[in-house]
């Protein structure tokens, strides 16, 4: 889907920006603005951001599945004025996640088609090219503009991670505990550094498993299972060996 030309762009409406409650009239239909809108988020950086960020989508996704109120995405544009779709001087996070939203596919995020809502949560994978820009702009807009509960960053090759959480208007820092964790409410998990990644732990400091983690993990616990009653009915036949060679009638007993 091609995108329409700054000239053929409906007008800005009163303010600038389309606020979470958008606290104004809808302008007519003639002037609407554009639905459906297609992504368009720049190639990530490397393969490891790309690991990254599958990461993420993967375990959150297997976590929640029985969850149908929320939505996750990778890579993905967030729309959130004209002025801002006109210029395309700014895009979307690295990965978010929006709470209390219906769960189901989009070709990007959209405020104004989505009741105003914008992400809960944001984590970007820095690199040398967009540091400035995530730990500058980004952080200023998703502050002051979008109102993001909270905000992490995470360098993949160098493992700087930094966490930060909206209270009265201006992020603060989440302090880590003494693993080096950081706790994110939205969420309600730990983010961490586990072998050179940023992965996600239960509030109990239980890692949240790949979806592959997880099927490794169900063989491991269904083989145990198999080699505990393989012992069992290896004792109970040695048991019985052994009440036989002293007369016993098991039958009897």
């Amino acid at each position: 889907m091609v995108i329409s030309s700054q000239s053929d762009l409906p007008a800005l409406p009163p303010t600038d920006l389309w606020s979470e409650e958008l606290p104004f009239e809808l302008p007519p239909e003639s002037s609407l603005p554009p639905t459906d809108l297609w992504s368009e988020e720049p190639p990530l950086e490397s393969y490891r951001h790309l690991k990254q960020l599958l990461l993420f989508l993967s375990c959150l996704e297997r976590l929640w599945q029985d969850r149908n109120d929320f939505f996750a995405a990778a890579n993905m544009s967030v729309y959130y004025s004209l002025k801002q779709l006109k210029s395309r001087d700014f895009r979307g996070p690295d990965f978010f996640v929006v709470l209390g939203t219906e769960r189901r596919e989009r070709k990007s995020w959209t405020v104004w088609e989505e009741d105003g809502k914008y992400p809960d949560f944001i984590v970007e994978i820095l690199s040398e090219s967009t540091a400035a820009n995530d730990r500058g702009i980004k952080k200023q807009i998703y502050q002051d503009i979008w109102h993001t509960s909270e905000y992490f960053f995470f360098e993949p090759y160098k493992l700087q991670f930094e966490g930060y959480k909206l209270l009265n208007g201006k992020y603060e820092e989440i302090v880590p505990n003494e693993r080096g964790w950081r706790w994110s409410e939205q969420l309600q998990l730990f983010l961490g550094v586990f072998e050179e990644k940023l992965r996600f732990f239960t509030p109990d400091g239980v890692l949240v498993p790949t979806p592959e983690e997880a099927e490794v993990q169900e063989r491991r616990r269904a083989e145990q299972a198999e080699m505990r009653t393989e012992q069992a009915e290896a004792q109970a036949a040695k048991l019985l060996r052994k009440l036989q060679e002293l007369g016993v009638n098991v039958e009897e007993l």
